[in-house]
């Protein structure tokens, strides 16, 4: 009956070694899953640089593709850019080419019908044919002679001075006027004397008449772009103020346009009762009674490119003629690819109009009141105008165009 002794399993191993060796499995175990676990561990820090490294490369080679692209797309851009460059400009050479060659025929047509244009063909023609900036033909008519005086005084230049303008600014001026019904008789001799003093007319195989202004200002652009090779062409009213330097400035900021209209546009009623002034015997073209006109440049002076004087001469037979003279020239150009620039320098008001704007800064191109349609009592203020809102006398000679 004394001390136990340790039980033993029926296989003959004691119960303690059972124990031990599972203590023993246990660690065995543990050391053996850390171990497991420390490998992936390391890969994973391996594979990091590598990861990086990659992603670095691809960034580099999409980096690269998309600058590659853009570069591709700017390179297409500007192929593009001066593919329409280049049509563009073959395009006006073209169109200058067929104006040109229109002129021609029109000239060719005007030296057999007696219009006043210049005669000479062929190479020396296209090689006497200075260029010039702009014509300015004033519209006047016989009765008119004080009007004239009144603006040589004030605006207008005379004399060597006005060679002198065409010399230096390629700038051409011009009282425009046709001839009586009676050819040679005195109405007619009396304006060959007065060109014959001031050499400042251009004269139209046109009869005057006041209920002729439409078919007088066709003529006129006809005959001008047949005798000049000019930019623009000006028709202006021999009752209103003009500052030369301004008018060239205005249109010089048109210069590269090539079908352009510029004045100060409007688009008045249709007026359908007879008896008033500018009624419009064709108001039922326009529409509704009460309806207005498609927007044009008020009749005072208005300016047009050369390709839209050649036309107007190339197609003179068939454009219709309206009784006022400034629809009639809106509707010529109604359905072409015409550029309207309303300038309101262009129809100032006489002063105090004028000469605030020009104290302010602003000085007109174009003075004369709405009240009038042109300046009141033009040949007694017409000083006075110039006076108060001319820009100076020396103010063409001093700018650039």
């Amino acid at each position: 009956m004394g001390l136990s002794r340790p039980q033993k399993s029926g296989n003959g191993v004691s119960t303690r070694w059972v124990s031990l060796f599972c203590i023993a499995s246990f660690f065995l175990g543990v050391l053996v899953v850390n171990r497991l676990w420390s490998v992936p561990e390391l890969a994973e820090k391996d594979k990091e640089p590598m990861l990086e490294h990659q992603s670095t490369t691809l960034h580099q080679m999409v980096n690269c593709d998309t600058k590659e692209a853009s570069l591709q797309a700017g390179d297409i851009f500007s192929q593009v850019s001066q593919t329409h460059d280049v049509i563009m400009t073959l395009d006006r050479t073209i169109s200058s080419l067929e104006m040109q060659l229109a002129a021609a025929r029109a000239a060719k047509v005007d030296s057999e019908e007696g219009l006043q244009v210049n005669t000479e063909s062929g190479p020396e023609q296209l090689k006497g044919r200075r260029k010039f900036f702009f014509v300015m033909g004033i519209i006047t008519a016989f009765s008119s002679r004080k009007r004239r005086d009144s603006i040589r005084d004030t605006w207008m230049p005379k004399g060597e001075e006005l060679k002198k303008l065409e010399l230096e600014k390629g700038i051409i001026m011009r009282f425009v006027i046709g001839h009586s019904a009676s050819p040679g008789g005195v109405l007619d001799r009396a304006i060959d004397a007065e060109d014959a003093h001031h050499k400042d007319f251009l004269r139209l195989n046109h009869v005057e008449g006041y209920h002729e202004l439409s078919s007088k200002t066709q003529v006129y652009f006809s005959t001008a772009v047949a005798k000049w090779d000019a930019d623009f062409y000006v028709k202006v009213d021999d009752d209103i103020h003009i500052n030369l330097g301004m008018v060239g400035s205005t249109l010089a900021r048109h210069r590269s346009k090539t079908r352009v209209y510029v004045g100060c546009m409007k688009s008045g009623p249709v007026l359908s009762q007879k008896g008033v002034k500018y009624h419009e015997p064709e108001h039922w073209k326009f529409g509704e009674e009460g309806n207005k006109y498609f927007r044009h440049a008020t009749g005072q002076i208005y300016a047009i490119s050369k390709d839209l004087a050649t036309y107007i001469s190339v197609n003179r037979h068939i454009l219709h003629l309206y009784a006022n003279e400034d629809v009639s020239l809106g509707s010529w150009f109604i359905g072409l690819d015409v550029e309207h620039v309303d300038d309101r320098s262009l129809c100032c008001g006489t002063p105090l109009d004028c000469e605030w704007k020009a104290q302010a800064g602003n000085p007109c191109a174009a003075s004369f009141d709405w009240s009038c349609s042109g300046i009141c009592k033009s040949v007694e203020r017409m000083q006075e105008v110039h006076q108060r809102c001319g820009e100076g006398d020396g103010a063409i000679w001093h700018t650039s165009f």
